[in-house]
């Protein structure tokens, strides 16, 4: 690649990231459903025009910055999963730690909420690619608490997806939204203490 190339793939980098960066902070201000390519162009002082020079629409945008968003909860995940201790100690950090995401992340700024609701209900491809990605780091711990004793014998993979299934009240936004405090929910300590006796 010639040193020309090389800035203009620079530019267009930098580009792309001014335009979600605004993106967010308007979705997160005035609302994914109440702000278009217009107001974005606007508060970057560009055409719209020069806008889909780099996204198709604004819901190309929506899924750029929904997948900037997953990626730090993947990121977190991914750094918890090589923490040296147990397997089961490592999974419970993950859960409270994808848990309190979900809950000062999302939940207590409705606009953010609303972003993910949305990306949700219009099963987006990055929602799919987040939670393969996320199975992964799980069945990976899991994978090292067989190996070390900790956990039976069993398929790493099925056992990963069960055990998202089974704590998806801790990490699915809607179901936080709808389990949170309510006295006839089971805790969060309680779904994965169930969970690890499960693997075990």
């Amino acid at each position: 690649m010639d040193e020309s190339t090389e800035t203009l793939d620079q530019t267009r980098l930098e580009n792309v990231t001014r335009i979600l960066d605004s993106a967010e902070r308007l979705f997160r201000h005035y609302g994914y459903s109440k702000t278009n390519v217009a107001d974005i162009a606007r508060d970057l002082g560009m055409s719209p025009a020069n806008i889909y020079r780099f996204f198709a629409s604004k819901t190309e945008i929506h899924q750029a910055v929904c997948g900037r968003m997953l990626g730090t909860s993947y990121q977190q995940a991914l750094a918890i999963s090589r923490l040296p201790i147990s397997a089961a100690d490592r999974l419970r950090q993950y859960l409270h730690a994808q848990h309190q995401l979900i809950v000062t992340a999302m939940m207590d700024h409705e606009k953010v909420h609303e972003m993910v609701i949305v990306a949700i209900e219009r099963d987006w491809h990055v929602i799919e690619k987040h939670i393969d990605r996320m199975n992964d780091v799980i069945e990976e711990i899991i994978s090292q608490g067989i190996a070390a004793g900790e956990f039976a014998a069993q398929d790493s993979t099925i056992a990963a997806r069960c055990f998202g299934a089974a704590t998806v009240n801790m990490c699915h936004p809607q179901m936080v939204a709808q389990c949170l405090a309510k006295p006839n929910r089971a805790t969060a300590e309680e779904l994965i203490e169930f969970a690890l006796k499960a693997l075990r």
